[in-house]
């Protein structure tokens, strides 16, 4: 029988037979991560790394992709809940027979350097007797490739193995397998009151059979050392203000986002889901950012995550920038910078949306504001973490800050990465100011040497061109492009980054019409149909965030707390967002789990902490602190 979950939001909402997005939970070890439903299947896993063909993708095509269940045979109800202070997930199944608790997680491991050079992946699935007896059953489908590939399959009695080509997956389960024509392996059984049962999911096995299965004993181990892993990791969260709870639930998930071996962090770990149902708005997020990167460290730095700022300077240095190479704005996790973007046509996409993409063409676009936003991380790492990035990165940090001085009277893509002819964007001429003014200021702190007249220069160039060229006379707020009166949500961070004191007039108005001009249900949308696609997609998580910081800086705490509130009622019951935001129907839209909404989550929260303090305001945004 199939599972019914009770959860009120979700107890009968389907996206065109897909499970809502919202219905999923993450789990990672550093190098992938894997996507579980409330009914306890993974139906999204990429191996052996983010940016790896997936092995089950049955949240892109629930026909022809794989995946992983575990599912009790009766109808259920379903709670769950991360281990506090964990990126483990423990689901528990009630019927009338009894209750069976699920534990999920990935090896933390794969965090440590031996791991790095291993690729051997684990994922373990515990199953706990806690009342009565229940049956549950396994069934195991991988369909390497993006399902474009069958496996062969190989059982002997507990376990079976998946093989395609090179790749292999084995699964080792506590009862027998069958495999049937239509390529499920299945195994089925009782679980009693006080028993614990393993599954163990390995990808990279280089034999049909281990020389001998993964004891209970090891298995407790490892479940044993990734609780205390994830425990010790987020108690170094140096943040005991409001949202709290929600906070450190952000922090986890963006760890979860970050490659071990490099350092590099990704925007989301899935591709094409879709920012409207049936849309052709299907993004492949598995890659690295600069933007998101710095903006996300700049999050975790905040609380006091340092390694992980020190482990992205390491990997921005294996770029070679200084050497010559061309500055993008996205590479792939281990610094490579091909990305070409293709589409896989036998997938029928999330709730029916195609395309599937797989690669980012944005790879090839000029995008101005990472300039900014990677000296202003570096500015946070000198300035709040008391710590000096090595010298060797003050190349890196000068050839930004020299590519921001000659670049920034050049048309871009934007933040957005508009597909339509460049433009002057007003956010983009910002970060490229905010790219010259931490220069500067890392230069009068002895950390950075240039040209530091011709820099000063620039900056002012940039900033009379902004106030000249990028404010709308009539409505007295800034807009989207030069000469242009349309509106984008990203002027909302002018306040933050220092431009502009929050109190200005020009930034009171711009907030103004943003919440006029460019908010539905108090959800804020990033522009209005100008990016060359067809019109469709909800609101955006970081903007609506973005706001609420903007309106706390300006001291309205009421209207920032409800602009706060109106993007956490979307987290799902682990605490979980997407990029963008569905008012019409509360779902979630977009790549899943999304830093840019859990970072804005952390910045928000911070801001709306500060501006509750009987102290001066500061103006905080990549690390800058001015003082009013």
């Amino acid at each position: 029988m199939s599972l019914t979950v009770s959860t009120p939001e979700v107890e009968t909402r389907t996206e065109r037979g897909y499970r809502p997005i919202e219905d999923y939970a993450i789990l990672g070890d550093g190098h992938s991560a894997a996507l579980v439903a409330r009914d306890g299947s993974i139906d999204w896993c990429c191996w052996p790394r983010f940016d790896s063909d997936a092995v089950f993708c049955r949240l892109l095509d629930r026909f022809k992709g794989g995946y992983m269940s575990v599912t009790p045979t009766r109808t259920a109800t379903v709670q769950r809940s991360y281990v506090d202070g964990t990126n483990v997930l423990q689901s528990s199944f009630e019927t009338g027979e009894g209750v069976v608790r699920l534990t999920d997680c990935m090896c933390v491991e794969a965090f440590g350097e031996q791991a790095r050079r291993d690729v051997r992946r684990t994922l373990l699935r515990m199953l706990e007797g806690r009342r009565g007896n229940l049956e549950v059953e396994i069934a195991f489908k991988p369909t390497f490739g993006f399902a474009s590939r069958e496996p062969t399959f190989h059982v002997q009695g507990t376990t079976v193995v998946a093989q395609s080509g090179s790749e292999v997956l084995q699964l080792q389960a506590p009862w027998r397998f069958h495999v049937t024509d239509a390529g499920v392996a299945f195994a089925r059984g009782t679980v009693r009151v006080g028993e614990k049962l393993w599954c163990a999911l390995i990808y990279g096995c280089q034999r049909y059979q281990r020389d001998s299965p993964i004891s209970n004993e090891e298995c407790s181990a490892t479940l044993e050392r990734a609780i205390k892993y994830w425990q010790a990791w987020s108690a170094r969260c140096a943040y005991d203000g409001p949202y709290a709870s929600l906070v450190r639930r952000s922090a986890l998930a963006l760890k979860l986002l970050i490659f071990a071996p490099t350092g590099a962090i990704i925007a989301a770990p899935t591709t094409s889901l879709p920012e409207q149902i049936g849309g052709i708005r299907n993004w492949d997020y598995r890659f690295t950012w600069l933007r998101d990167t710095s903006l996300a460290l700049d999050a975790l730095m905040s609380l006091g995550y340092h390694d992980e700022a020190m482990a992205f300077w390491e990997w921005l240095q294996r770029l070679r920038l200084v050497e010559g190479g061309p500055l993008q704005n996205v590479y792939r996790i281990d610094g490579a910078a091909e990305i070409p973007e293709m589409t896989l046509s036998h997938l029928e996409g999330y709730a029916q949306s195609r395309p599937v993409r797989v690669g980012n063409g944005a790879a090839a676009q000029r995008q101005l504001d990472v300039h900014g936003e990677v000296l202003a991380a570096a500015y946070t790492c000198v300035t709040g973490m008391k710590t000096t990035p090595h010298a060797r990165f003050g190349g890196v940090l000068r050839y930004l800050a020299e590519r921001a001085a000659s670049d920034w009277k050049l048309p871009d893509q934007g933040i957005w990465e508009m597909r339509t002819p460049p433009r002057h964007f007003v956010h983009s001429k910002l970060l490229c100011w905010v790219a010259l003014d931490r220069a500067l200021r890392l230069a009068e702190l002895g950390v950075l040497e240039g040209p530091l007249s011709a820099w000063r220069r620039a900056r002012e160039q940039i900033c009379t061109a902004i106030l000249e060229r990028g404010l709308d006379q009539k409505s007295g707020a800034f807009t989207q492009s030069f000469d242009d009166s349309a509106l984008d949500a990203s002027a909302l961070v002018i306040p933050f980054v220092g431009f502009l004191e929050p109190h200005d007039p020009r930034v009171r108005a711009t907030v103004e019409k943003i919440r006029e001009r460019l908010t539905s249900n108090g959800l804020v949308y990033r522009y209005v149909d100008t990016d060359g696609l067809p019109r469709g997609e909800a609101a955006f998580g970081l903007c609506t965030l973005w706001l609420a910081e903007a309106l706390a800086l300006e001291g309205r705490l009421d209207d920032a707390h409800e602009a706060f509130a109106r993007v956490t009622r979307f987290a799902n019951d682990v605490g979980l967002l997407s990029e963008q935001l569905d008012a019409s129907t509360g779902g979630l839209r977009g790549n899943f789990p999304q830093a840019f909404t859990h970072l804005a989550l952390i910045r928000a929260a911070r801001g709306l902490a500060d501006a509750a303090k009987p102290q001066p305001r500061a103006i905080r945004s990549f690390g800058l602190v001015k003082e009013k």
